[in-house]
């Protein structure tokens, strides 16, 4: 797998993707006081609908039987559970916008299981008219800690800040922020902050970072090195985009064994259960 041709895939994910940012268009803005904008009842119908349709299915199996584990025969995915949504650290609450919510909706996932107890996270957004899955990734991060958010704040809005694979959930006063995960643990704290501290540390890591800075203008798109994400690909490390994509080159060689688009990577990590 050649850093071109890997460059050439991120390319087609932060193109393709860009239709995230529509999610949240059609709801109420959203506001300090009232959290990041939620998606209608349809929308997660429609997504689930995406995330359970046969030709995902059939792709799903393949995804399972990438490394021998089951035969794709006998792989027999399944989505298990609601499409819930998934939210990122905003830029324009880095960035200290009037009224910025603390993150914004970035798509939808669904929770696929196989046969033999394998975990996929079904990642969909509305392009074109209609919802489409745009990645798969292993494990069920989304799902999990949207339950691990709901169990320790009713009401409250989970969110990841992917810059350092951390997972917090928002109180539902939105006074507070409290880690998921032991990433989160160790930038907030294990009793969590409060939003105007977390506000600081974001602005102190990112704010020189976002898009239309002059890092950006360097050459670093989202305040990513562009050339990192050959590099990324190679390690295993993160790299970021609207959606985010984490691959290895093992990874991008399952995507085209498996014959997925450009427009889907496989994001491969490491199950996590912290927090």
């Amino acid at each position: 797998m050649t850093r071109q041709l890997l460059r050439h895939l991120l390319k087609a994910v932060v193109a393709g993707s860009a239709a995230t940012l529509a999610l949240g268009l059609a709801a109420p803005a959203a506001t300090a006081d009232s959290g990041p904008a939620a998606p209608s009842a349809a929308s997660r119908d429609a997504a689930h609908k995406a995330a359970a349709a046969p030709g995902t299915l059939d792709t799903l199996s393949r995804f399972f039987a990438r490394e021998g584990a089951v035969t794709k025969a006998a792989a027999e995915p399944r989505v298990q559970g609601g499409t819930v949504p998934v939210y990122y650290l905003s830029p324009d609450f880095v960035a200290g916008k009037k009224g910025a919510s603390i993150a914004r909706l970035e798509f939808l996932a669904s929770k696929a299981v196989s046969s033999d107890g394998q975990e996929a996270s079904l990642w969909t957004v509305e392009q074109g008219g209609s919802w489409q899955v745009v990645n798969i990734a292993t494990g069920d991060d989304e799902t999990h800690y949207a339950r691990a958010g709901a169990e320790k704040v009713p009401g409250g809005t989970v969110f990841h800040e992917p810059q350092i694979n951390a997972w917090y959930v928002q109180d539902d006063d939105h006074a507070r922020v409290l880690p998921l995960d032991k990433d989160a643990v160790r930038a907030v704290g294990a009793e969590g902050t409060s939003v105007a501290a977390y506000r600081k540390r974001v602005q102190k890591a990112y704010g020189d970072k976002l898009p239309g800075s002059a890092y950006e203008k360097s050459g670093k798109a989202g305040g990513y090195d562009k050339e990192s994400a050959g590099n990324a690909a190679g390690t295993g490390a993160s790299v970021q985009g609207p959606v985010t994509v984490a691959s290895s080159i093992a990874g991008a060689g399952a995507l085209l064994a498996l014959g997925i688009s450009g427009t889907a990577l496989v994001r491969r990590r490491a199950a996590r259960r912290e927090g």
